[in-house]
């Protein structure tokens, strides 16, 4: 029997436990666990774009995920994993203490929204954003977010900790942790806050850390935009590191708790999206998209020679963010299966709200959540089938995806989506068509603004649930783009990417490009431009851009 190692894939709504043959990437186990709070909707706020998730539900989904892949695997399969890669959400943050454990695992703090993480698509920071771009273009110094693509964003590190510090000052915050890199210090049994290594993905994207600078930006800069920022960048230290670097090893209760052996290594975390580009089989010139509740656009490219050349616009360019030893390019759209699910949830509405309740005589709430789960699980898919026989039209509704902001190209959080030229003859199908080229159109402005600005784009590899569940968003990306999108055949592409990350960490294998080689799974289906819809949506990708500008503009 081979080797095996194990991915952990901390997304949005589930942890996923990924066991795979280190030889041949074929799956031995997986196991999804929800998080029990966050799908009751506790601590969060829509109306005020404030998204929380406490830190128990990573430590039980945890714990459910890992037994289950074990018990899925058998003995003697999990006795022979011999790494552990984990990614997450990002940027997702939490205030801790000295020991780097959480300030939602004191009992003063259980129920506090902000001692709890901070997940990436809560955008309550936005006027600490504002603070934070307005000082890196002061011109006391050089311009801080100009390989952050130009724009510092209410999504990461920095507007995160700020605006938990005012949210509530009298919580004693030594630090704040990303995700990725509290969960390999947790399992490493790390109990002090300056021995946890932080991620070089991250810290790069979110923290504002790059080489040019010397690393982040000095203290001075942040205590001038708030003087409690201070301790925080010292307690950052001065080194991060790729995620083929060890963070540690699997300490004995942990090792218990999951029905794992002690010792196995464990990497340095990252931000899901990335490790997904891996798995996803990312290579210069080759583009991975990440397509689920929000779509990362990721690519790499070599060292530049001489200076590095900024790429206005983006979410940042990292050395070594991605892949080891290249330069990792990350772009984004803040909202793609989340306009979806929103158009869903509105449709769902009466079933909520009109569907008689027990006290009526009629419906137990048991039926009544049966009867919602059952047709929620219908009803994209019946309109998905009747939108695939829409051609498309001049004369549709056109819609903006900037249903939670914009991330890429040119953040900005406080723009809107919009949908325009409805009519009596609009229906469910056509409004939801018109959804699915809004996030299309929004993926074509990534890629065009990479090509402006030098980045070669000549393949398009789409890994995640959307890319694999929906032929419509597919296609419909393939004509928008005008341009071949090859589909992974797998569900767990990010999943397996922190299992690549395991591997080379474990030593199994010399690098990355060599474990992608081995690992990557196979083009399950490519979608092929097709001549008169890629015409047809060069005049509508016209009409959204302007639509665009009105509605950022006036």
């Amino acid at each position: 029997m081979g080797d095996y190692v194990l991915g952990l894939d901390f997304g949005t709504d589930s942890c996923r436990a990924l066991i795979v043959d280190a030889q041949t990437g074929e799956e031995a186990a997986v196991s999804v666990a929800d998080y029990p709070r966050w799908a009751r909707g506790l601590y969060c706020d829509a109306g005020a774009n404030r998204f929380r998730q406490h830190p128990l539900d990573y430590l039980e989904t945890l714990e459910q995920a890992v037994r289950g892949a074990v018990s899925g695997a058998g003995p003697a399969i999990s006795a022979r994993i011999r790494g552990i890669g984990i990614d997450t959400t990002g940027s997702t943050t939490c205030a801790v203490d000295g020991r780097g454990v959480p300030l939602s695992l004191k009992p003063e703090f259980a129920e506090n929204p902000s001692a709890m993480f901070v997940l990436w698509k809560d955008h309550s920071a936005i006027a600490e954003a504002e603070l934070i771009d307005r000082a890196a273009k002061s011109g006391k110094h050089p311009d801080y977010t100009k390989f952050s693509g130009g724009r510092y964003s209410s999504e990461w590190f920095w507007a995160r900790a700020l605006r938990v510090l005012n949210e509530d000052p009298s919580m004693a915050a030594a630090s704040f942790l990303e995700h990725c890199e509290w969960m390999p210090a947790l399992l490493a049994g790390i109990g002090n806050l300056g021995e946890i290594k932080r991620s070089r993905c991250t810290m790069g994207h979110k923290g504002l850390w790059h080489r040019e600078f010397g690393g982040y930006p000095p203290r001075s800069f942040f205590e001038a935009i708030d003087p409690r920022l201070g301790p925080i960048h010292r307690s950052l230290g001065t080194e991060n590191y790729p995620s083929d670097t060890e963070a540690g090893r699997l300490c004995g209760e942990w090792a218990e708790r999951l029905g794992l052996p002690p010792l196995i290594p464990i990497t340095v975390g990252a931000i899901d999206a990335h490790f997904g580009a891996v798995g996803g089989g990312v290579r210069p010139g080759r583009m991975v998209m990440v397509v689920g509740t929000s779509t990362c656009e990721m690519i790499v490219g070599p060292r530049p020679e001489g200076p590095e050349k900024p790429v206005r616009g983006i979410c940042g360019q990292v050395d070594g963010s991605i892949v080891p030893n290249m330069i990792g390019y990350e772009a984004g759209q803040s909202a793609f299966g989340d306009v979806y699910a929103w158009f869903r949830n509105l449709l769902l509405w009466p079933l909520e709200k009109l569907l008689p309740a027990a006290e009526a005589g009629d419906l137990s709430p048991r039926v009544k959540d049966q009867l919602k789960q059952e047709l929620a699980k219908k009803l994209l898919p019946a309109i998905e089938g009747e939108a695939e026989r829409l051609d498309p039209s001049e004369s549709a509704p056109l819609a903006l995806d900037w249903f939670n902001g914009r991330r890429t190209p040119d953040v900005n959080a406080l723009v809107k989506g919009a949908i325009t030229g409805l009519s009596l003859g609009t229906d469910a199908v056509k409004l939801y068509r018109a959804l699915v080229e809004a996030t299309a159109f929004g993926a074509r402005a990534v890629v065009e603004r990479f090509r402006e600005e030098g980045i070669a784009v000549e393949g398009i590899y789409a890994v995640g649930g959307v890319a694999r569940k929906s032929s419509l968003v597919m296609q419909v990306l393939a004509d928008v783009l005008g341009m071949p999108v090859a589909v992974r055949k797998s569900d767990q592409a990010v999943a397996l990417g922190a299992a690549m990350f395991a591997a080379v960490t474990a030593g199994l294998y010399p690098h990355i490009p060599a474990a992608q080689e081995a690992l990557c799974p196979a083009v399950e289906k490519t979608y092929s431009p097709r001549p008169e819809p890629h015409k047809t949506y060069n005049a509508l990708y016209a009409r959204y851009r302007t639509l665009g500008a009105f509605e950022q503009y006036g």
